[in-house]
Formats: structure tokens, sequence, C-alpha cells
């Protein structure tokens, strides 16, 4: 292997230990509870696309809205809330590290 490259492994595998790290601990002495859930990156895509489209098809229906024949609103904010909880946004600035380390030689 030539040393360009395993000096590129070499920084591929620090951004990883830097980035993919899934304990996320909660210090703070709030009623906030964190749950890990594993399921890999397309599923996570899928699942917040799917949330997502729910919000957006609840404010077109005004589904958010308690009426007498919707007695149970969805909280579209609590639903958006736990988007930005699940967005991978660790694992995006990693992949954008390593899209920068890659096309910079090219």
């Amino acid at each position: 292997m030539e040393p360009n490259e395993t000096e590129k492994l070499e920084n591929l595998r620090k951004l990883i230990s830097l980035y993919f790290n899934r304990s996320k601990s909660n210090n703070n002495k709030s009623d906030v509870y964190t749950t890990q859930v594993n399921i890999n990156y397309y599923e996570i895509g899928c699942v917040i696309t799917n949330m997502i489209k729910m919000c957006i098809l609840t404010l077109d229906n005004e589904g958010d809205k308690r009426s007498s024949t919707n007695k149970n609103p969805i909280n579209v904010s609590l639903v958006l809330e736990m988007v930005l909880e699940m967005f991978p946004i660790n694992e995006f600035e990693l992949l954008s590290e390593i899209n920068q380390m890659f096309v910079a030689d090219n």
C-alpha cells in the first residue's frame, strides 16, 4: 500500500473514532430520558422521511386540530422534535470530512 493510502486510512480511523460514538449521555438532571436504538442509516432515513411526510399530511388535513371527529390530534411539534433527535448529524459530519479528504486529492 502506498504511503499516501496508509495515511488516508489512518485519518479515516481517527475520524471514525471521533464521530461514530453511539453512547450519548444525558448529564443534566431533567426529566428527559434518551434511548439508543441500533438500526442502520437507511432505516433511520426511512423513519425520518415517513415522520416528515406524516407531519405534512397532518398539517395539510388539519390533523393537528382538535375537533368533534378528531379526538386525538397529532402533536406535530413533538414529532418534529423526535425527528431532530433521530437525525444523525455527527455521522453526516463524518461523511463530509471523508468526502473532503478524498475529493481534495482529485
